[in-house]
């Protein structure tokens, strides 16, 4: 009777492993016709047809000729959108943040610019197919812990392997000392907390003399091999963004005043929950922000509801180019939600679009590459029935590079299983 029940076991785990395998994504030449295109950076053509070959658009417009052979799919009542991009997750680099195993998104050490992201994706990753089938195609993959977490990438959510996903954008991720308190656990004082960021700003200059000594030095000759010290001399020459995690008002001041001081290029601020009260200082310093999640709650208890619902929509009117981020691992699936709620609270639609699609390309230095549906651009879009910031709002075709992505997930297995049950409950 006990070696019955194995099989049994055996025979329906992998009926599940079966069932929970998601089809394959498909590359060819596609037609999508009678669609609204909303191109995001030239309007929006009406009943219209776009064109994938070889990975990128080809022809857009009313009046293109489609190509001998293509699939063509009907998108009549439906509207096309470039894909949308998050640019601060951990989307691949946690699978179950309860199992060890799965999580490898932190190494050991305070510096560690030279820890790779991207070599720690996960592409069987269960939340990949639940997050692109929600319309987001593309997003950063970032470390995190530490004074200097690692190196974050930008990735694909199609591939086999993390150099398939690689979708041409890293950054150094670092997070600035925090001033205020870490959570409702934090029981320091003020004088406390005041010592402990002032010896933090001491070895971040501590830190950055080091840099600038390596990268002189190995200008004039060999010297020993340090990877964490080489790994930043990019980002001292401007060759590569550093994302500074930042949230508090004086924090970001504060950090405002530590680039300028040390008069770095590429910088991107991130988090930002209190952008809000700052957004002429970080609109006069000219640095682009990644913000989120805007379906978040006030930093302070004496600060509104909305605050956080505001906040994108108040740097945004302030000047400062603007991208939102979930912020999250599992569900990053939620970017479009957070879009909308910043888009009601004050950016509008328009802005919400842009903050999801063409601005953080334009942060990644890729907005001749992605953001937007332009010929010679990736085929990086989703086909949907109506707004895609709308809950109700079904996404029907999803294309990643060119490759036709089924409209598959964990989720949707689990929901269509559970639909019609059979044999059902007795009754």
């Amino acid at each position: 009777m006990r070696n019955k029940l194995i099989a049994l076991l055996v025979l329906l785990v992998a009926s599940l492993s079966v069932k929970a395998q998601v089809a394959k994504s498909m590359k060819g030449t596609f037609a999508l016709t009678n669609a609204t295109i909303e191109t995001v950076t030239n309007g929006t053509v009406e009943n219209g047809t776009l064109v994938i070959q070889n990975g990128k658009i080809t022809a857009l417009g009313t009046n293109v000729t489609i190509p001998a052979g293509a699939e063509t799919i009907d998108c009549a009542g439906k509207s096309i959108y470039p894909g949308m991009i998050d640019g601060n997750t951990q989307l691949g680099l946690i699978e179950i943040s309860a199992v060890p195993r799965t999580v490898d998104h932190n190494e050991i050490g305070d510096v560690k610019p030279h820890m790779q992201a991207l070599t720690a994706v996960n592409p069987n990753s269960v939340a990949i197919p639940v997050t692109r089938v929600s319309g987001v195609t593309t997003v950063i993959a970032a470390p995190a812990g530490g004074l200097i977490s690692g190196t974050a990438a930008l990735i694909d959510l199609v591939g086999y392997n993390p150099d398939q996903m690689y979708a041409g954008y890293k950054a150094v991720v670092m997070n600035f000392p925090n001033t205020s308190r870490r959570g409702w656990r934090d029981n320091r004082s003020e004088e406390e907390r005041k010592k402990a960021y002032e010896q933090s700003l001491k070895n971040i200059s501590k830190l950055w003399e080091q840099i600038e000594l390596f990268a002189a030095v190995t200008e004039e000759a060999e010297v020993e091999y340090n990877p964490a010290l080489e790994a930043m001399v990019p980002v001292l020459k401007g060759e590569m963004a550093l994302h500074i995690n930042v949230n508090s008002k004086d924090d970001i001041l504060n950090a405002l005043k530590w680039v300028k001081d040390k008069g770095l290029k590429k910088v991107v601020l991130v988090g930002v929950a209190e952008g809000w009260r700052v957004g002429k200082e970080i609109a006069e310093a000219g640095i682009p922000v990644i913000t989120g999640p805007a379906q978040g709650q006030p930093t302070r208890s004496s600060d509104p509801y909305d605050a956080a619902y505001a906040n994108a929509g108040k740097m945004a009117k302030a000047g400062v180019k603007v991208a939102i981020t979930s912020a999250e691992t599992e569900n990053v699936r939620n970017l479009p939600f957070n879009a909308g709620f910043a888009a009601a609270y004050g950016l509008g639609k328009e802005e919400a679009l842009k903050a999801v699609t063409i601005n953080p390309a334009e942060i990644f230095g890729l907005a001749d590459e992605i953001g937007s549906l332009e010929v010679g651009k990736r085929a990086n879009l989703f086909v949907s029935t109506g707004d895609p910031f709308e809950t109700k709002t079904q996404i029907t075709q999803v294309f990643i590079n060119g490759y036709n992505v089924p409209i598959d997930s964990r989720h949707i297995q689990l929901y269509d299983e559970f639909l019609e049950r059979s044999p059902g409950v007795k009754k």
